[in-house]
């Protein structure tokens, strides 16, 4: 079985992490319809399952790896109480976009902020965050382990 490092999306020399980047980019304004079609709307259990996982802890700060179109940072603001803020990264630029668009509509932009970051080296102290979620990116991390480390160290 091929290890998700590296499966890529397109045929190409570039690093897996443009690769990816690239991609969203594309993708982005279809991403959320995809994603539901895909999974035949799992996706939308899978989050609420995180949500009740996560819940307990009560947490206050939240790091959204691979936030997409911020589905997960905007339901963990809807449904848990104790967050006051939610930082949602992801490669994508589109994405963010996407993703800040939704959160304003949902007025939850003073909640929520998404940058353009790779998971792979994140700009972020030792333990600045009281919870690490990853949703469906870590099957496009262009190092797993290096990726579970650097969410593990923040």
């Amino acid at each position: 079985m091929q290890s998700p490092e590296t499966i890529n999306p397109y045929k190409s020399d570039r690093p897996k992490g443009e690769q990816v980047e690239a991609m969203f980019n594309h993708i982005a304004s279809q991403y959320d319809h995809l994603n539901h079609l895909f999974s035949w709307g799992l996706d939308r259990g899978w989050r609420q399952k995180a949500i009740e996982l996560i819940a307990p802890f009560a947490p206050r700060t939240v790091l959204d790896v691979a936030t997409g179109t911020g589905d997960l940072a905007i339901e963990l603001c809807k449904d848990i109480p104790s967050i006051t803020q939610v930082t949602g990264i992801d490669l994508s630029f589109e994405m963010i976009r996407i993703g800040e668009q939704k959160a304003r509509s949902e007025n939850l932009d003073n909640r929520i902020t998404f940058l353009q970051k790779d998971c792979l080296d994140l700009p972020f102290e030792d333990e600045s965050f009281d919870a690490v979620t990853v949703a469906f990116g870590v099957r496009n991390f262009q190092d797993i382990r290096q990726g579970l480390g650097e969410m593990y160290r923040v």
